[in-house]
């Protein structure tokens, strides 16, 4: 939740339930004189957005399949309308952070080994596999079964 100060300062500061701090991403902004330092990977590189950077998080190690937007929103404790504002100004959004986060784990688990596509798409929080396999030809180029045969 941003709080800023009644005093009239122009400090701003996050907060949020006790229980997200090891979800808390290291999200260096830019420094008072302008010069930018380095940023977490995860965060979105038009506007260094702490709000989608937690976002990603959650997302990356969460069950897909029962983190909507709003549920998210309220883990923040904010509101749905507030979490998509913040996004917007991130040139983002939950779709884009959503789909992200699915190809990243995509990824990570055919790394580790190969699952059948139903199985991988439920994982990922779709509800119908042919969904997942019409996301994994966008993030690959490839369709799903082809690529199963250049792996094996």
């Amino acid at each position: 939740m941003l709080h800023k100060p009644h005093s009239g300062t122009s400090t701003e500061t996050l907060s949020f339930h006790p229980s997200l701090l090891p979800l808390v991403p290291r999200v260096q902004l830019p420094s008072r004189d302008g010069e930018s330092s380095p940023t977490n990977e995860l965060a979105p590189p038009a506007n260094r957005s702490r709000t989608a950077a937690l976002i990603m998080r959650m997302l990356l190690s969460g069950d897909l399949s029962r983190l909507r937007s709003e549920t998210v929103a309220d883990e923040l404790g904010i509101s749905p309308t507030t979490l998509r504002r913040r996004l917007r100004a991130a040139e983002t959004s939950y779709q884009q952070l959503l789909d992200r986060a699915r190809q990243i784990r995509c990824e990570a688990q055919l790394q580790e080994r190969w699952l059948p596509g139903k199985t991988i798409a439920w994982e990922l929080g779709y509800a119908e596999v042919n969904s997942f396999y019409r996301a994994f030809r966008r993030w690959t180029g490839v369709n799903y079964s082809d690529f199963k045969q250049q792996v094996a």
